[in-house]
């Protein structure tokens, strides 16, 4: 919806912005993995849920910190921690995105930040609502 609010009358600038629009959806995250680690012992599904919520928001600290200190490896190995995070959710192609950007960091190229950071977002949005 942000790209709605940047459009100009120009017909092709909307048309432009709608298909980026468009083109960046990202996969939404699911409890499809959890649910299925847990069968029907919701106490375990609680567990697993409550273990990612205190998780998540430490390791995306420690990452921030990394990214802005341009420490690279240790970016990299948060990145790795998180990737596990990502797949729990369902985020497949999410999950390579963050792959390649792993990889990106280990050659000290932070190409694919804004995207890894997209996603960290998603993660933490959707973690407030379950």
């Amino acid at each position: 919806m942000l790209y709605f609010s940047l459009l100009t009358s120009d017909k092709i600038n909307y048309k432009i912005y709608f298909f980026i629009f468009l083109s960046k959806k990202m996969e939404q995250p699911n409890l499809n993995y959890i649910e299925e680690l847990a069968g029907d012992d919701i106490s375990v599904k609680r567990k697993l849920i409550k273990i990612i919520k205190e998780e998540f928001p430490k390791e995306k600290e420690s990452y921030a910190n990394a990214i802005e200190k341009n420490n690279f490896n240790e970016a990299a190995a948060l990145v790795h921690k998180i990737k596990h995070k990502i797949s729990i959710f369902g985020l497949e192609k999410c999950y390579k995105s963050a792959s390649n950007f792993e990889g990106n960091l280990k050659e000290k190229s932070k190409k694919g930040v804004e995207e890894f950071e997209e996603i960290l977002s998603v993660i933490s949005s959707y973690l407030k609502r379950i």
